[in-house]
């Protein structure tokens, strides 16, 4: 993404989520939180995870919080979404890169089946066991050239105007990620900008990896329970779930 720049647009004002049905039931929502292998010393995925699974629920989710990604990936079946809130396994130094047969299978018949996928702020460097992960997603960070500028007060800068996911400009406390590896395919829908370059924040990309094809949003915001003290990143957040779940009104 070096050199690109995306135009500013001024995204028409945010409008209430409509009523939506589900057919008698709550679409079910299962959420792969870091621990384990998966964690780290600098994300708190319980409290990440928890405020994830809160914002769900309160828009009409069941919401379940799995805190070991392998395990996660092995409950799929009946769920409308996957989200990922977990960290590089690759970077622990407790923890060799293995693939589970079952997690890769679950993984594999969720894909297959179109299931809607959310990816949280380090997702984008998780699941490095399963190649299909990424290839759904649309990008990742990549060790030695992804980083990130200190965190502070991040400016999110839409870049569609009147995108029903990102409708407008809106902050969070929350770390940049920069300079990270996204697929030309992917549709860009807010930027951080940084010494005159524009770099990709939340993006969605339509992926066929299965029979189904299956929509995916990238959300890298989300470092700690800070961020999501942003009434606009959990409402990004939503609107990110039904839309990759197709339960968009």
């Amino acid at each position: 993404m070096e050199g690109k720049r995306y135009p500013r647009i001024m995204a028409a004002p945010e409008t209430p989520p409509a009523e939506r049905s589900y057919g008698g039931r709550m679409p079910r929502a299962v959420i792969a939180s870091g621990a384990g292998r998966y964690a780290d010393p600098w994300h708190p995925y319980p409290e990440t995870s928890a405020a994830l699974a809160d914002l769900l629920r309160a828009d009409g989710w069941d919401a379940r919080v799995i805190a070991d990604p392998d395990v996660a990936l092995t409950q799929l079946a009946g769920a409308e979404l996957l989200v990922v809130n977990a960290g590089d396994p690759w970077r622990n130094p407790d923890a060799a890169p293995a693939v589970d047969p079952a997690a890769e299978a679950g993984l594999a018949a969720a894909l297959d089946r179109g299931i809607g996928v959310v990816a949280t702020h380090s997702a984008v460097s998780s699941l490095r066991d399963y190649p299909a992960w990424s290839r759904t997603i649309g990008g990742e960070w990549k060790n030695g050239s992804s980083w990130h500028p200190e965190i502070g007060d991040a400016s999110v800068r839409a870049v569609v105007p009147g995108h029903d996911i990102v409708p407008a400009d809106f902050t969070a406390f929350d770390e940049r990620y920069t300079d990270l590896a996204v697929d030309a395919a992917v549709h860009v829908l807010a930027v951080h900008d940084l010494d005159g370059v524009a770099h990709p924040l939340v993006w969605t990309h339509e992926a066929t990896p299965g029979r189904m094809p299956v929509r995916a949003v990238v959300s890298a915001l989300g470092h700690d329970a800070r961020a999501y003290d942003s009434a606009e990143l959990r409402a990004v957040l939503a609107r990110a779930a039904r839309w990759s779940a197709r339960l968009d009104p």
